[in-house]
C-alpha cells in the first residue's frame, strides 16, 4: 500500500506544539513519520547522561494520533562532547587536514573507537525502541557520503586499509604485481610501508587509488552492516533501511543494501538539476521541474537496491538552501513528484519537512509548513495526493523489456584514469537512459551481479572492468546486447586485458580495440549511420574486426573505421555520441530486439505499473496523454496541464 510521510524534529519545537503538529499532519493524509536521526546531543547531552523522555513522549504522541514512526539512527552527527574526548574519530580530507566540528558527518568509517561508540548508542536506543509499537522502521545513519565524507585519509583508515590490502593479496608480492609498482620504482616490501593514495607529487597509481576506493566502500558497508545486525537483534519484524542521495556514487549502494529492507533515497529535483551538468538552457527550461528524468532515474536504481522496494525518504517541498540557486517548485510538481514515486513502485513518499527552521543552516529550507507554523503551498498538494491514493488500488510493478547495467566500479575506475577531462560515467548513463525514456520505455537498472536473464534486451553503456562470471552470462543472454565503448578495457586490477580490449567480450563482440583516443568538447567526430552522418564526441576507438559493421567513422583521418559493430545478438559502439546519434542507435536497438517504441514524448513521461499507465507533463505547456481511444482513466484525462498527472487502465 503506497502511504505519504514527512520528516519531523520534534526537539526543535516545544513539546506543547506536538500533539497538534501530529493531528494535522494524519488529517492531511500523512501515516509515516522520520525522526530522531540527528538528536544524539538531545538523547546524550554528556557522555552515559541519557534524556529519553522527550523521546518517549514524542513518539507516544505521533502514535496515538495514528502515525507510525521511523527511528532514525543519530550517529551522522557524533556530539561535541564525544569529539572532545575522542577526536581521533574526525575523518580527514585530501590534504590530511581533520573534519572539525560544527556541521554533520564528520566521523571516519575507518575509526573503530567511533564504531564502538555509534553502536554502542544505537544498542541502547534499540534496546529502549526495538519493541515500540508506533516504530515500525529504522533508518541506519543519514545520507551516506554526503559532502565528499565516503573517503577519509586519517590514520585509523591507513591501518585498516593496510589489513585490508593484505587480507586480499596474502602476499605483498602478489600485490606488486597486480600494482604493476616496478613502474616509477614503487615496490613495496611490507604491506605496513603503504600508505592512502593522497599528497602524491602527481597522480597516485591508478591500481592503488582504485583498492582505496573499494576500501572505503566496504567500510561504509561494514559500519551499515554493524548497525543492522544491532537493530534486527532488538527490533524483530521492523524495515530497517537507508536514505541514500542523488547521483552519489563514493560507495557500493548495491553492496550497503544487501543488509537493508527498504532502500530509500532523498528526492530533490531543483536542486541536483541547478548543481548538475545540464547545459544552461536546459537548466532555465526545467529550474522549477526538475529534469524529466532526474528523478525516474533514481527510483529505478534503488528498486534494484531494495530488490524490488524503494521510498523517497526526503522529497523536496519547496525551495531548498544548499544549490547555487534555489527557484520554488511549479504548482503541482510536489503532486507529481510523489506520483512518479508510486508509478516507479515506490512504497513511500515523505517530504523534507514538517515545518521550515527558523534557525541554523538549513533555516531557508522550504517545509510543508512555515517558520511560524502556517501552511505552506504544498500542504494542498500533498492533501491532494492523500485522498487520490485512498481512491486509487495500485497494483504490483512489472519487469520492463530492457535492463541498463550500473556498476559502482566503473565509477571509480573512470573518474581515477577517465583519459578525457569531461568524460564522466554517469553523465554517459544517464543519457543512455534518458533517450530511453523520451520514447516511452520502462527501464530497469541492474548491476553486474543482477540477474538480466528474462529480458528482452541488456544494455552496458560502459563496462570497463568484465569479470569472466559476468562474461559467461553475457554469452548465455538470450536477448540482445548493446555494449558501449570502453568496456572489458581494464582488468580487475586495473592494467589493460593481455590480449587488448574488449578483454572477456572479445569473442562474443568479434572485434579488437586497437587504439583509443579522447577530445576536446568543441571536436566532433563524423559518423556515418545509414543514409545520415551523425556525430560523435569526446571518445573514439580504433577496431579490428570482420563482422558486420553498421556504422563507419566518416572523418578526414578514420574514413570509413567501424564505429558500430553486430556479431550475431551483441552490438558494439565504439565512441561517445551525440544525442542524434545515441537516440538513432537506441531506436534500431530496440527495434532489433523486438522492444515498441512510442513516438516522441517532447516533456511527458511515461511509466506502467502492472496495468496502469502513468503519464507526467515535465513542460510548462499543456500536452496530450498518449492514451488509447478506450483508456479508462484512473487519474486526470488525456489533456496534460502543466505539472499534470494522468493514469488511465490498460486493456
Amino acid at each position: 500500500m503506497a502511504r505519504l510521510g514527512v520528516c519531523y524534529y520534534p526537539e526543535h519545537w516545544p513539546q506543547s506544539r506536538w500533539s497538534e503538529d501530529a493531528a494535522t499532519m494524519f488529517e492531511m493524509g500523512l501515516r509515516i513519520v522520520r525522526i530522531g536521526e540527528f538528536a544524539w546531543s538531545r538523547l546524550e547531552p554528556s557522555a552515559g547522561n541519557y534524556t529519553w523522555e522527550w523521546l518517549d513522549s514524542a513518539i507516544a504522541t505521533l502514535g496515538d494520533a495514528g502515525l507510525q514512526v521511523v527511528l532514525g539512527t543519530p550517529t551522522a552527527t557524533p556530539p561535541r562532547w564525544l569529539v572532545k574526548q575522542h577526536p581521533a574519530i574526525l575523518a580527514r580530507d585530501p590534504d590530511g587536514r581533520p573534519r572539525k566540528f560544527g556541521s554533520r558527518r564528520h566521523y571516519c568509517f575507518s575509526s573503530e573507537t567511533y564504531r564502538d561508540l555509534a553502536c554502542g548508542f544505537v544498542e541502547k536506543m534499540a534496546q529502549r525502541y526495538g519493541e515500540n509499537p508506533h516504530v515500525v522502521a529504522w533508518q541506519t545513519d543519514n545520507e551516506y557520503g554526503c559532502h565528499n565524507t565516503t573517503v577519509s585519509y586519517s590514520d585509523a583508515a591507513a591501518e585498516a586499509f593496510r589489513l585490508w590490502l593484505a587480507r586480499r593479496y596474502g602476499s605483498i608480492d602478489a600485490l606488486n604485481q597486480a600494482w604493476g609498482t616496478v613502474f616509477w620504482s614503487q615496490e613495496y616490501s611490507d604491506f605496513e610501508d603503504i600508505d592512502p593514495p593522497n599528497l602524491t607529487v602527481t597522480e597516485a597509481n591508478p591500481a592503488h587509488q582504485l583498492d582505496f576506493r573499494r576500501f572505503s566502500s566496504d567500510q561504509v558497508v561494514s559500519f551499515n552492516r554493524a548497525q543492522v545486525e544491532i537493530l534486527r537483534r532488538h527490533s524483530p519484524g521492523r524495515d530497517v533501511l537507508h536514505n541514500f542521495m542523488g547521483f552519489e556514487t563514493s560507495f557500493d549502494h548495491y553492496d550497503v543494501s544487501a543488509d537493508l529492507d527498504v532502500a530509500t533515497w532523498d528526492s530533490y529535483p531543483l536542486g541536483f538539476l541547478d548543481q548538475g551538468w545540464c547545459d544552461d538552457d536546459v537548466k532555465a527550461r526545467f529550474q522549477r521541474q526538475g529534469h524529466p528524468d532526474f528523478a525516474a532515474f533514481h527510483h529505478d536504481l534503488y528498486r534494484t537496491c531494495g530488490d524490488g522496494r524503494f521510498w523517497v525518504m526526503e522529497q523536496q517541498p519547496g525551495p531548498v538552501n544548499w544549490a547555487p540557486h534555489n527557484p520554488a517548485p511549479l504548482d503541482g510538481m510536489l503532486r507529481l513528484w510523489a506520483w512518479e514515486c508510486f508509478a516507479h513502485g515506490g512504497e513511500v513518499t515523505s517530504f523534507f519537512r514538517w515545518r521550515q527552521a527558523p534557525f541554523a543552516q538549513e533555516q531557508m529550507h522550504a517545509g510543508l509548513l512555515r517558520p511560524d507554523g502556517s501552511p505552506d503551498r504544498g500542504v494542498t498538494e500533498v492533501a491532494r495526493v492523500a485522498s487520490e491514493l485512498a481512491a486509487l488500488e495500485l497494483p504490483d510493478t512489472d519487469r520492463g523489456d530492457i535492463a541498463l547495467m550500473i556498476d559502482y566500479d566503473a565509477v571509480w575506475s573512470l573518474e581515477i584514469q577517465p583519459q578525457g577531462r569531461e568524460f564522466s560515467y554517469l553523465r554517459w548513463v544517464f543519457e543512455v537512459y534518458q533517450s530511453l525514456r523520451e520514447r516511452g520505455l520502462d527501464v530497469d537498472i541492474v548491476g553486474p551481479r543482477h540477474d538480466f536473464d528474462d529480458y528482452k534486451a541488456l544494455i552496458l553503456p560502459c563496462q570497463p572492468y568484465v569479470s569472466e562470471a559476468l562474461a559467461d552470462r553475457l554469452r548465455r543472454f538470450s536477448g540482445k546486447t548493446l555494449v558501449g565503448p570502453r568496456s572489458g578495457s581494464k582488468t580487475r586490477d586495473f592494467s589493460i586485458p593481455g590480449q587488448l580490449a574488449p578483454g572477456p567480450l572479445r569473442g562474443l563482440l568479434g572485434l579488437t580495440v586497437l587504439r583509443v583516443e579522447s577530445f576536446a568538447l568543441a571536436h566532433l567526430e563524423a559518423v556515418q549511420l545509414g543514409n545520415t552522418r551523425y556525430d560523435a564526441v569526446l571518445w573514439r576507438e580504433e577496431l579490428e574486426t570482420d563482422k558486420q559493421v553498421l556504422a563507419t567513422f566518416a572523418g578526414e583521418f578514420h574514413q570509413g573505421t567501424a564505429a558500430l559493430v553486430e556479431n550475431n545478438d551483441f552490438r558494439y559502439l565504439a565512441c561517445l555520441a551525440s544525442k542524434p546519434l545515441l537516440d538513432k542507435i537506441l531506436s534500431d536497438f530496440c527495434e532489433w530486439s523486438g522492444i515498441e517504441l512510442a513516438a516522441p514524448l517532447g516533456d511527458v513521461r511515461l511509466r506502467r505499473r502492472g496495468k496502469v499507465q502513468f503519464a507526467f507533463n515535465y513542460g510548462t505547456s499543456p500536452a496530450e496523454a498518449p492514451a488509447p481511444g478506450d483508456a479508462e482513466f484512473l487519474l486526470g484525462g488525456r489533456r496534460l496541464p502543466p505539472a499534470g498527472v494522468s493514469a488511465w487502465r490498460t486493456r
